[in-house]
C-alpha cells in the first residue's frame, strides 16, 4: 500500500505540506539553530532526529536559506517552509505524516561540504524496503541545501499500517 497523503513528486502534495498555518495548522516558534562541528555530525543528527521523528532537532539543523529539492522539480525554500515540511513528515502515518519509517545509510562519500548518502528505508508499517540517495550540503554547521529522490508514494506499506 503506497501512502497517499504525503506524496513528495505533486506540486498540489508540496505547497500543501509547505502552507503550514495558512491551511489551520498552528504556526510553531521555530526553535534555535544548533550548528555542528562537522558535515557528517549534521547529517547524523538529521537522520537520528528523522527516525526518532523530533522536529525539534530536525529544523534545528536548518539555515535560514536552506533549500530542499524534491523529485519532480519542486523546491522548499526558507527554514519556515523546511519546518512545515517536517512538521507533516513527523505525524504517525495514521495522521497522513511518515513517522515510523526509518533511514539507513548505506554508502556515503563526502565532496568538499557536501556528503552523499544512499539509504534504506525500513520500519514495522513499511512491506518492502525503499532506496534513494540525497545529498546534503552544509554551512557553517547548519543544512543548506538538499537534494533528494525521496518520493513518499513510492514507499509500500504494509496492509492496515498506522
Amino acid at each position: 500500500m503506497p501512502i497517499s497523503n504525503f506524496t513528495f513528486p505533486s506540486t498540489a502534495a508540496v505547497l500543501l505540506l509547505t502552507a503550514g498555518s495558512a491551511l489551520g495548522q498552528p504556526a510553531r516558534k521555530l526553535p534555535p539553530q544548533k550548528p555542528l562541528a562537522t558535515t557528517q555530525a549534521v547529517i547524523d543528527e538529521h537522520l537520528d532526529a528523522l527516525n526518532h521523528c523530533d522536529w525539534k532537532r530536525l529544523v534545528q539543523q536548518y539555515s535560514n536559506d536552506a533549500e530542499f529539492m524534491l523529485p519532480a522539480g519542486q523546491i522548499v525554500k526558507g527554514r519556515e517552509e523546511v519546518a512545515n515540511l517536517f512538521a507533516n513528515f513527523v505525524k504517525p502515518i495514521s495522521e497522513g505524516g511518515l513517522c515510523g519509517l526509518k533511514f539507513t545509510p548505506e554508502h556515503t562519500f563526502l565532496v568538499g561540504t557536501t556528503l552523499n548518502v544512499q539509504w534504506v528505508v525500513t520500519g514495522d508499517a513499511v512491506a518492502e524496503p525503499y532506496r534513494g540517495a540525497d545529498a546534503y550540503e552544509t554551512r557553517n554547521g547548519l543544512m543548506t541545501g538538499q537534494v533528494s529522490t525521496f518520493d513518499a508514494a513510492q514507499v509500500k506499506l504494509k496492509k492496515g499500517a498506522k
